[in-house]
């Protein structure tokens, strides 16, 4: 479906388009902050996901006393017991979450970048195939290097990659406002 210049997603965006802009500069802002302090930024990393696993696991538990029979109500209970220790761990002890999650992050980047490799070998010879391995060579080399960092690495990988992504968020907000603006 192709969107033309008048089609009211379009004029809502440039209706809104400073309050785009806003969000965009506090993202980028936001962003340099977290660069500028990595470990802080990881910690609050931690705490954000340890604070998402808390609200899951009760959330599992109460469902876990909603449904009826035995086999799943301890399927559900268990699920809400191991995120709940998982959120506390995460509060209890960071460092040694963050040494996990990314630990976890760089398993994720090899096997991912290795999937991208297979997939662009299996699209040759159609064009940008190429695009499909270079991509999987650069996750799977990112995944091996902050395995080859690990545990050290842990007390900033996880910071720098929220950064990163309120950067690159930021700054897509900014220019879609500023499109949407001229």
């Amino acid at each position: 479906m192709a969107f033309g210049i008048d089609t009211p997603a379009v004029a809502a965006i440039r209706d809104k388009w400073g309050w785009f802009l806003a969000l965009g500069i506090l993202l980028l802002v936001f962003g340099f902050l977290a660069l500028a302090n990595l470990f802080a930024a990881t910690v609050v990393s931690v705490l954000y996901i340890g604070m998402m696993m808390l609200i899951g696991g009760v959330a599992y538990l109460v469902h876990a006393f909603q449904v009826k029979g035995w086999d799943q109500m301890l399927f559900w209970a268990l699920s809400g017991i191991l995120y709940t220790i998982a959120g506390v761990l995460a509060f209890w002890n960071p460092a040694l979450t963050a040494a996990v999650l990314t630990l976890l992050m760089a398993v994720a980047l090899v096997v991912a970048g290795i999937f991208r490799l297979w997939v662009g070998f299996r699209m040759r010879p159609v064009r940008g195939s190429g695009w499909i391995i270079v991509g999987g060579i650069v996750t799977a080399l990112a995944g091996l290097v902050i395995a080859l960092g690990w545990p050290v690495n842990s007390l900033f990988i996880l910071g720098l990659f929220l950064a990163v992504d309120l950067m690159m968020q930021g700054w897509a907000l900014i220019a879609v406002a500023l499109a949407a603006k001229g």
